[in-house]
């Protein structure tokens, strides 16, 4: 069983709100559009490979979200996340629940879970087909913060969460991808065109596959660069 979480502390950082400046923002707007060579570098905890599948179909369960989450809201950022990561290659869909619930044989159920997330914001269970969101974890941020929208974490986390399952198994350490960890809890940190300007973000990295993001992607499932 293959698991992948979002770790807690990382959302912390959106708790501290601060302004950025025009040419901050241009260099990060450029890293999230462009992967430059050499660029792509990991912090060696997976190995990628190929996408659990030939085509993935993904389902939306909205039982035991947060009562500020709606379903519609939630349901198009999981739409968001399958279109930004369809560039990969990898053919992908979101499909409708039956009246009961149930996602067909082989789709993988996006769903609010804390037994699943186990006390993370996010968790992709490769072996049990499920990514599955942590509401504790979203209400924590909004009892901390209550003006605060958590809307981007959820979409950066969706987005994350999801990438495991198109084979993208190591994090990233080029801060501004989707699949990034800031550092390793052991003195490494994740690398910026301009680390300066990191300070400049209330989350530096995107919540959305960025241009290096989709390359791993395309390179783990063997089809060349966009």
């Amino acid at each position: 069983m293959t698991m992948w979480r979002i770790r807690a502390f990382t959302a912390l950082l959106l708790l501290a709100g601060t302004a950025y400046s025009h040419a901050f923002s241009d260099t990060r707007s450029e890293e999230i559009a462009e992967c430059r060579s050499g660029e792509i570098s990991t912090w060696s905890d997976g190995v990628d490979r190929r996408a659990i599948a030939s085509k993935l179909r993904f389902a939306y369960r909205h039982e035991g979200a947060p009562t500020w989450f709606q379903r519609t809201q939630v349901e198009a950022m999981v739409v968001k996340a399958v279109n930004a990561w369809s560039p990969c290659g990898i053919p992908v869909e979101l499909l409708t629940l039956d009246g009961f619930g149930n996602a067909p044989v082989g789709s993988i159920m996006v769903q609010w879970s804390e037994a699943g997330s186990r006390g993370n914001f996010g968790l992709a269970n490769l072996g049990e087909r499920t990514l599955s969101l942590g509401a504790k974890g979203f209400a924590l941020l909004k009892a901390r913060n209550p003006s605060y929208d958590a809307t981007q974490t959820l979409q950066m986390v969706i987005s994350h969460e999801m990438g495991h399952f198109f084979g993208l198994m190591a994090h990233s350490r080029r801060c501004v991808d989707v699949l990034s960890y800031y550092h390793d809890d052991k003195g490494g940190k994740c690398s910026s065109r301009d680390l300066a300007g990191m300070a400049n973000f209330v989350e530096y990295r995107h919540v959305l596959p960025t241009a290096c993001d989709i390359q791993r992607c395309r390179t783990a499932n063997g089809l060349p660069p966009r």
